[in-house]
């Protein structure tokens, strides 16, 4: 018997800018973490010390938890000087700490050479394995998102990097709209052989293969449903984050507002319970 449990999470700034309007709409929805990429119209890396402070009183007067730091390190040029990210990740470093979460989603970086990301894998896997190593030291856990468009967008690219890497500090964040908008059929079929042994984290976002466009759980070719068979099978006791994009899904966020979230809210959950998934308690 399968002893998985599944902790619903989502991107607050799916939601609205403004962190108590998120957070309103997380407690209505049951849901009791928050993933946090923008609040106040800002990226989540580019925050002050005041707003983390703010934060911080904001989610413990609602009494929401930070479930991981949606980063934008590694959504650069693959060759760009790498001090830059580290830089950005020393500073995300210090805000996970302070919202006490241990999870920062990062990217595998942009090829030059758009038609042949295959040439920069290497180049990646050397730049990935220096931040893994700094999480390492520091105490956090990247989790690197399969991002269309990177050079990390591939079933069989992501493997490469994570299995040349072999790091618990670098695991997977499973996004099964993102494989199917560079053209993977079915993407659990395809991927979980080969990466379901690094899957930490879920993003749960569905996509229709013939034009690319985001649709709820279940409703796209993302194989959701036999996604949570397969998490199950494998005992996972995680998040799946909430990154529906119904609205707008653009190139370094989305958004689906209050209603959008709660329709793909509803969606999971249905889906879930076709599926005779435990869902941990939340609000």
């Amino acid at each position: 018997m399968s002893s998985a449990t599944f902790t619903l999470s989502a991107f607050g700034d799916e939601i609205d800018n403004d962190l108590k309007t998120q957070l309103q709409t997380l407690r209505n929805l049951r849901i009791g973490n928050l993933e946090l990429r923008g609040v106040w119209g800002k990226n989540v890396s580019t925050l002050t010390d005041d707003e983390v402070t703010q934060i911080q009183q904001i989610c413990a007067d609602s009494s929401i938890s930070i479930s991981g730091i949606g980063s934008p390190v590694g959504k650069s040029p693959v060759e760009a000087p790498l001090e830059t990210e580290i830089s950005r990740l020393t500073r995300i470093f210090e805000i996970a700490e302070r919202l006490d979460t241990r999870h920062i989603r990062i990217f595998s970086f942009y090829a030059p050479d758009k038609p042949n990301p295959e040439a920069y894998v290497e180049t990646a896997i050397a730049r990935l394995a220096h931040l893994a190593d700094l999480a390492a030291r520091a105490g956090f856990t990247l989790l690197l998102e399969n991002e269309k468009g990177i050079v990390g967008d591939t079933v069989e690219r992501c493997h490469a990097i994570l299995s040349a890497i072999n790091s618990l500090h670098l695991r997977f964040a499973w996004d099964p709209a993102n494989f199917v908008q560079v053209g993977v059929p079915q993407p659990t079929t395809a991927g979980w052989p080969l990466l379901g042994e690094y899957v930490a984290h879920v993003h749960i976002k569905d996509a229709v293969l013939s034009n690319g466009a985001v649709c709820p759980a279940g409703e796209g070719d993302g194989q959701l449903g036999k996604l949570l068979s397969v998490l199950q099978d494998s005992n996972y006791r995680g998040f799946l984050a909430m990154e529906p994009h119904l609205l707008v899904a653009g190139h370094s966020t989305g958004f689906s507002g209050p209603q959008g979230m709660a329709q793909a809210v509803k969606a999971l959950r249905q889906l879930m319970t076709r599926m005779r998934c435990i869902e941990a308690k939340g609000l």
